[in-house]
């Protein structure tokens, strides 16, 4: 039953709706309180059955009513329980205080809350021997923490039990001191609160409040509900916003029964952990925030302690301290202390760099005694160059650092205004920029090169004005793109990003028209780089304002067979990247001056482009070039476009304009819901009894060659780069199960893989003239050429034409390739006989256990009887066995993995175990080799039946 109830939490926790869809919430809640009162049950399975009511209350309780009733039910258990039982009475705590919270029990006074606060308070004055007894105070603790977490929810719940938790504070010497502080603290700012919220309040109510002597008004004002629920975000923290807003308290001077219990309470924050200390002291911060009768200076004791820590969150609490009371706390030389502070901490080699990034916003966001403006990323006056130096960013620093200091750095040589311009510190912040390109240059990482164009934009941020150096940027970033195409994505961004934020600034459009003009000015080029130019050329034909001769010139250049051989390799892509310039120039302000060389263009891709897809796109643009007007054009080209945040209106141009959305549906690839076909390994035709007795015939033919030699002859094949390199599969292409009409029927099929890792060469794209249901399934063949022979996953899309001549994009299954189908028996000459194969095994077998460079040997055992044994090679190593098979003493395999890989087996059958004795020349093979001889090892162990 244990296992059972396991089961069935675990299954809820993963998806609560799918479990609830089985059952009913009600008889859940049923199942799981009947078998809390059962005492057969375990306690640890009542542990368990407790998450669900912690973890999702409200929807095991959707109403308050079954909320309340849970409740009752839950004390019920806690009062049978054995005290003994004290992590399971801890839990049942918190079981009810969750309940309470989220059916909005405990806000509306309902009587199962009020017991249960009556509970908690009596288990943290249980006058048993605490100090003596671990156990109860564990309970003890708990029971503070769900008081706490009752107070936060229901600001005021508590307030008229100040004095108490006072008194047990104070009598408390253990480690109950904390919980009792932490929650003396929180019930102390919500009744100050809730007193700044009441008429009239004053230096009296809050005497009384602290003293337990509640008048017979404030218990009215308290029988008639808690704290509205509006005031909650503002009691989150009080002195995060502006100081202006925070109510305040009027009591005069006289206030020395709060000033007392304040001074309490610092007088014995060292006791307590650092991150009780900072809650302890941000609620006591807003307290004398909201009392001007407590002054500041009561925390004056504990600045010398908290000015010194090294700990994170009390360095917060303080700087919290001074957002709230500025210069009536912090003196001049404590504000620069702080501030020089922040400076080393922010570069400190022992931090992490977490700590550093939060040293680095607070220096951004520190709260000054004389604010001159409250707005984000606006540095403190102290913070001069000089001071600021050190923390001037390199190349070793991580990506988060080195933005975050080139982004301060930038601001402070902001601030010097136009001295900056000629200034070292924004020479040095260029240079900082060089220095991140020249490693991008030479080929630096992702991250490196994500950093280095966000620290370009942030420079253009701050500096787009300085003219020298926003020009000079421009050439550097025109050379970069030359000697690295595939940075273009980066630089459409860059021009994306900053054309969004600087408005004002016309940077974007001289990048842009800079890279048109090294584009079009090439002489050379491969159809690699082919594709990026493209890219970036239709970016450059978005901007109305950029001349677009040079790309039209550009274009044609790229589609003439003497210049480039795009038309001849009939790529859907590169052809498609053409398609998608011309595309944007059909809309461009100066499509009249650019009519007769587009026209020509589109009509020469209608021609001459070997692929009927871009054929039929290109005649069709040029037909709506030649025949609309340009009003036309633009409402066939951009429909669905947005003017001034709403939809444009589709209105009829012309009696044409009908047949002019059937074309525009005709010119979008549209994507499917779900996968239409899917690709299935082929079965290959056994060939087993014909290697069999190619075995016997040649096992005695050149039996006297010597293995050097035949090693030698061997391996002088390879001087081939493309010998043996490729690995060819064959997989059937079927539909799935799933029937849609409009399917059954594809032509023009055009499959795409792209890689999850390096380990293998790009593959083309493949072919496939048509698909039908009916009709038997074509069987494709995948070409992968190895780097390295590992298993990998391929994900696959394509794109196909529907019987209605539209164009369809989808999904494909990824292909999972094995480990085992990288495997090839030994490409050796075929003049070889058994006796040549046999001396490459032995060659090889000898130079690798030398265990060398990459060479490695290893030892497999497993149990199986001669009639498996002989199975598994007939079934597995057959086409793969060098050694005469009737030799069942030892039996010799020889598996070739391209592009120059070896695993050689050795098969013994000794009197434990059968043995397979292995060695290979890359050792990073041997997870993999030892994978596969276990599955296919335990598949014989377990035929099945």
């Amino acid at each position: 039953m244990a296992a059972n109830w396991a089961e069935r939490i675990s299954a809820f926790s993963r998806s609560p709706t799918r479990f609830l869809s089985g059952t009913t919430a009600e008889a859940f809640l049923a199942e799981l309180l009947r078998e809390l009162r059962d005492d057969r049950a375990s306690y640890s399975v009542k542990v368990l059955l407790l998450s669900p009511l912690c973890e999702h209350p409200t929807l095991l309780c959707p109403s308050d009513s079954v909320g309340e009733e849970t409740a009752l039910e839950l004390m019920s258990v806690f009062a049978q329980c054995p005290p003994k039982l004290v992590g399971f009475r801890c839990h049942l705590l918190l079981a009810l205080t969750s309940v309470l919270i989220c059916t909005s029990c405990a806000s509306g006074r309902s009587r199962a809350s009020q017991d249960f606060l009556d509970l908690l308070l009596q288990i943290i004055q249980d006058p048993s021997d605490l100090h003596s007894d671990g156990s109860l105070r564990s309970i003890c603790a708990t029971a503070c923490d769900c008081l706490r977490e009752l107070e936060a929810c229901c600001p005021g719940l508590l307030s008229q039990r100040l004095e108490l938790l006072c008194g047990l504070r104070q009598q408390e010497t253990s480690r109950l001191h904390q919980p009792y502080a932490a929650l003396q603290t929180l019930v102390l700012r919500n009744a100050v609160y809730q007193l700044t919220q009441e008429k009239g309040a004053g230096a009296e109510h809050l005497k009384a409040l602290l003293g337990g002597i509640t008048s017979v008004a404030w218990e009215a004002d308290q029988d008639s509900g808690l704290m509205n629920n509006k005031d909650s975000a503002i009691l989150s923290s009080l002195i995060l916003g502006p100081m202006g807003v925070v109510p305040t308290l009027q009591t005069g001077p006289d206030c020395k029964e709060l000033r007392s219990v304040l001074s309490s309470l610092l007088e014995e924050s060292y006791l307590l952990t650092p991150l009780c200390q900072a809650a302890l002291l941000h609620r006591l911060t807003e307290v004398v925030a909201m009392v001007p009768g407590i002054p500041p200076a009561i925390f004056r004791a504990q600045l010398l302690r908290l000015l010194g820590t090294s700990e994170v969150c009390l360095l917060h609490a303080t700087l919290l301290m001074k957002c709230a009371y500025t210069d009536s706390l912090f003196s001049a030389e404590d504000e620069a202390f702080i501030l020089k502070r922040l400076v080393v901490l922010s570069q400190h080699p022992r931090l992490t760099a977490p700590e550093k990034l939060f040293y680095m916003d607070c220096i951004l966001h520190f709260p000054e005694n004389r604010p001159i403006d409250s707005g984000d990323d606006t540095l403190p006056v102290l913070l001069t160059p000089r001071l600021a130096s050190a923390l001037a960013p390199t190349v070793f620093n991580d990506s988060a650092t080195l933005l975050s200091r080139f982004n301060l750095l930038s601001l402070v040589h902001l601030e010097e205004g136009e001295e900056a311009e000629e200034g070292q510190g924004l020479e040095y912040l260029y240079e900082h920029l060089t220095s991140l390109l020249y490693i991008v240059e030479n080929r630096g990482s992702r991250e490196i090169v994500v950093t280095f164009f966000r620290a370009v934009f942030l420079f253009l941020f701050y500096f787009h004005h300085v003219e020298r150096y926003s020009t000079s940027l421009t050439e550097q970033l025109c050379k970069l793109y030359l000697h690295h195409t595939h940075l273009a994505p980066h630089l459409i961004n860059l021009a994306d990003q900053t054309q969004d934020r600087l408005s004002e600034s016309n940077w974007a459009v001289g990048l842009l028209t800079a890279l048109q003009k090294v584009i079009t000015s090439l002489t050379q080029l491969s159809l690699k780089d082919l594709k990026w130019h493209l890219k970036m050329l239709g970016r450059v034909a978005e901007e109305g304002e950029i001349p677009q001769r040079n790309t039209l010139s550009f274009l044609s250049r790229v589609i003439t067979p003497s210049f480039s051989s795009l038309c001849e390799s009939g790529d859907w892509r590169q052809g498609n990247n053409v398609l998608g310039v011309c595309r944007r120039l059909l809309v461009h302000p100066s499509l009249d001056s650019l009519l007769i060389p587009l026209a020509d263009i589109l009509q020469h891709l209608a021609r001459c482009y070997r692929d009927t897809d871009i054929q039929d796109h290109a005649r069709l643009y040029y037909t709506l070039l030649t025949t609309l007007s340009r009003e036309k054009l633009a409402g066939v080209m951009m429909q669905g476009a947005t003017e001034g945040g709403r939809e444009v209106k589709k209105r009829s141009l012309s009696s044409l304009m009908s047949e002019g959305e059937e074309l525009t549906s005709l010119l979008t690839i549209h994507q499917t819901e779900k996968a239409i076909f899917r690709l299935t390994e082929a079965q290959s035709d056994p060939q087993q009894e014909s290697k069999e007795s190619d075995l016997h015939q040649d096992k005695v033919e050149n039996c006297a060659e010597e293995a050097n030699a035949a090693l030698e002859a061997y391996r002088a094949q390879f001087s081939d780069p493309s010998f043996a390199s490729e690995v060819t599969l064959k997989y059937q292409l079927a539909h799935t199960v799933g029937h849609d009409s409009r399917f059954d029927q594809l032509f023009s099929i055009r499959l795409h893989f792209s890689l999850t890792d390096n380990h293998y060469e790009k593959l083309h794209d493949i072919s496939v003239p048509c698909l039908f249901r009916e009709r038997p399934s074509p069987v494709v063949q995948l070409r992968l050429k190895p780097r390295q022979p590992y298993p990998t996953t391929l994900h696959a899309s394509a794109i196909f034409t529907t019987q209605d001549g539209m164009s369809w994009h989808t999904a494909v299954p990824d292909i999972h390739v094995a480990f085992e189908q990288t495997f090839m028996p030994l490409p050796s000459p075929q003049t070889w006989g058994q006796g040549g194969k046999l001396g490459v095994f032995e060659g090889l077998w000898e130079e690798m256990c030398t265990e060398k460079e990459e060479r490695a040997i290893s030892l497999f055992c497993c149990q199986l009887e001669e009639a498996a044994l002989n199975a598994l090679v007939r079934k597995r190593f057959l086409p793969y066995l060098v050694s005469d098979p009737s030799h069942k003493d030892e039996l010799k395999v020889l598996f070739f993995l391209p592009p120059q890989c070896h695993i050689l087996l050795k098969i013994m059958s000794k009197e434990d175990a059968v043995h397979f004795n292995i060695a290979t020349d890359n050792w990073q093979l041997l997870p993999h080799i030892g994978s596969y001889l276990l599955t296919i090892t335990a598949a014989q162990e377990h035929p099945p039946s």
